[in-house]
């Protein structure tokens, strides 16, 4: 497992736009498939978007495909989600994953539970 750091999260009026961080340490994230979960009050945890270990593969939630970017950068160790055209209904707690995968493996993985490492959350609230 590795430790998992988000930052980036807070309040935005509608049509805003956020840029989350989660920062790995411990491990290099080269070696790590990952991805953004959030849950909303009330609500079960949702898959935002994952990415394969290299960057290459990417997947989203049908809710923010076109407004939401997610990336890696291995050199600093960092999975990034820029979040554009927010919405009332993106507020939640936004939580970043990860999971170890063989070298050149470029799956990414959508299942809560196919990660073994996360981080403690982030609150990103959009005001109408």
């Amino acid at each position: 497992q590795v430790q998992l750091v988000e930052s980036g999260g807070g309040l935005v009026q509608a049509g805003g736009s956020l840029t989350l961080s989660c920062a790995v340490s411990g491990r290099t994230s080269t070696s790590y498939a990952m991805g953004w979960f959030r849950q909303a009050p009330g609500k079960e945890r949702e898959l935002v978007a994952a990415i394969s270990r290299g960057g290459g593969n990417r997947n989203y939630a049908v809710s923010v495909k076109g407004r939401f970017t997610i990336s890696k950068d291995n050199t600093k160790n960092t999975m990034y989600l820029q979040m554009n055209s927010l919405k009332p209904s993106d507020t939640a707690v936004y939580r970043c994953a990860a999971v170890r995968v063989q070298a050149a493996s470029g799956t990414y993985y959508s299942t809560a539970g196919d990660y073994d490492s996360w981080g403690q959350g982030t609150q990103v609230t959009v005001s109408s």
